[in-house]
């Protein structure tokens, strides 16, 4: 199967989004990946909703919400609001996950949990078949345009381990540094879903990239 492509929004151009939205929905990107930071959880601040139901409206893809937030639970409802696809919310971030999983299958929509770099994909053993995708950050959260982290292979093929034995349908994401040397071995690793930020909206032609992603 073909990986499932979500560019990053927070690599898009800010002064004319509207642009960079109507090239998202003529290529074949299958989401829009949106990242909100609020300065707590992660050493910076991106956009909240007002900018997120702006978007909504001129976007023809399904909305990826990450939240790198503190109680991301707090905010169910409002993600819900804006019509996005799929809800992720940091496994650091939350005490009572298995809660908040639930709480977002509630509002509509499918769950998401995010590991940063150092936490395992053990810790998700109880409540992997619970959930519709595990985000692996390949780089740390809250900048884009860093360099990806190697070990995050390793930990891929972890994931899809735990995946596949335990019968789960979740979605392998991988988030960070991801480019034309780093995707075709992240998808070999098991990755199902490819975020990429500055590699498609800096590049010369951002839909003939999109397109190399998805034929990997």
């Amino acid at each position: 199967m073909k990986p499932l492509i979500s560019p990053s929004l927070l690599s898009a151009n800010f002064l004319d989004l509207k642009t960079d939205i109507q090239m998202i929905n003529a290529s074949e990107a299958d989401w829009l990946h949106l990242d909100i930071m609020d300065g707590v959880f992660v050493p910076n601040i991106s956009f909240g909703f007002p900018v997120i139901k702006a978007v909504a409206k001129e976007c023809k893809k399904p909305l990826d919400v990450h939240l790198m937030i503190v109680h991301p639970e707090n905010y169910i409802s409002q993600v819900a609001a804006t019509g996005a696809m799929m809800m992720n919310v940091h496994y650091e971030a939350c005490v009572h996950l298995h809660r908040t999983i639930q709480q977002i299958h509630d509002a509509g929509m499918k769950a998401g949990v995010t590991l940063n770099p150092s936490t395992p994909v053990c810790l998700l053993e109880d409540i992997i078949c619970d959930v519709d995708m595990v985000l692996l950050m390949s780089v740390n959260p809250g900048f884009g345009g860093q360099k990806f982290i190697e070990e995050i292979l390793a930990k891929t093929r972890r994931l899809r381990r735990m995946i596949d034995e335990s019968g789960s349908k979740a979605l392998i994401q991988i988030d960070g540094g991801v480019n034309a040397e780093t995707a075709p071995l992240l998808v070999e690793a098991g990755a199902d879903v490819l975020v990429s930020g500055s590699y498609i909206f800096k590049a010369a032609d951002p839909i003939a990239t999109i397109h190399d992603l998805k034929q990997l």
